[in-house]
């Protein structure tokens, strides 16, 4: 077993497809992930799974590898973990959580953006334009640059799962160019694709951070790197002045907006 637990979790995957169902039951996503350089011993570290759900997990992959043998699973060194379910961040990943949450739900707004684009009329299509500047003033240059041009920084950026998201995060700008150009063709239909491929796009997105991403960062940084973090995003904040308040206005703005139109239906 041991010579499996130092492979490519894609290589086993693609041997053994039975693996990424079992994988699956754990929420742990490996079959889709398009990179997939992760190696099996991994896979526990950074999903934080318990000492019993990794022997299970364990046990289940061993059987499916080895058939008709009994295995001993070796113990995977790990560093400390929180407890499974219960997630406590550190200030510097707080405040990447707390930015989430205005950043879904703008998000959770696409369906209804989607029942009223209109790009016939200029003020329909500054509506749009409204909900670019969102996405590229907040979520990429404010949200994005902290975790690209400063938390990344202290990590192995070859490592899978921060290959897998700086790949959402281009995939995300792609979309956003791609509804431009649409917008210059008054193109509904072109605008509505790539709109919806953003809702479904950033909602997996920010799960992978919270829940994955971040916990799994916390439990490797230092004390003193934690320090230095919280103090890189303070001096962010500084230089954004007051804009997460302007657009959390624009949320809520927009929130109160369809708000009033489902009353009046």
């Amino acid at each position: 077993m041991e010579e499996y637990l130092n492979k490519g979790i894609k290589e086993i995957i693609s041997r053994f497809p039975e693996v990424a169902d079992i994988l699956n039951e754990y929420n742990i996503g490996c079959a889709p992930c398009s990179v997939g350089s992760c190696l099996l011993k991994d896979i526990v570290e950074i999903h934080n799974l318990s000492e019993e759900g990794e022997q299970a997990l364990m046990a289940r992959i061993a059987k499916v590898i080895y058939p008709d043998q009994e295995v001993k699973i070796p113990p995977i060194k790990r560093k400390q973990q929180a407890r499974p379910g219960e997630i406590k961040y550190s200030p510097p990943m707080k405040k990447l959580v707390d930015e989430h949450v205005l950043i879904k739900r703008w998000v959770a707004l696409i369906p209804r953006v989607l029942e009223n684009l209109d790009v016939e009329s200029e003020a329909g299509r500054q509506f749009i334009r409204d909900g670019v500047d969102f996405i590229r003033s907040y979520a990429d240059k404010y949200h994005h640059a902290k975790e690209e041009e400063i938390l990344f920084k202290y990590f192995d950026e070859n490592l899978d799962i921060l290959q897998t998201i700086h790949e959402d995060h281009e995939k995300a700008r792609s979309h956003v160019r791609a509804i431009l150009e649409a917008l210059d063709k008054r193109d509904k239909e072109e605008i509505a694709e790539h709109l919806n491929a953003y809702y479904e796009l950033l909602t997996e997105h920010i799960k992978k951070e919270d829940e994955i991403l971040y916990p799994w960062m916390d439990r490797i940084l230092s004390i003193t790197q934690i320090g230095e973090l919280f103090s890189d995003f303070n001096k962010v904040d500084e230089q954004f002045g007051d804009a997460p308040e302007k657009y959390e206005e624009f949320v809520n703005k927009l929130e109160e907006k369809f708000t009033l139109k489902e009353l009046r239906k």
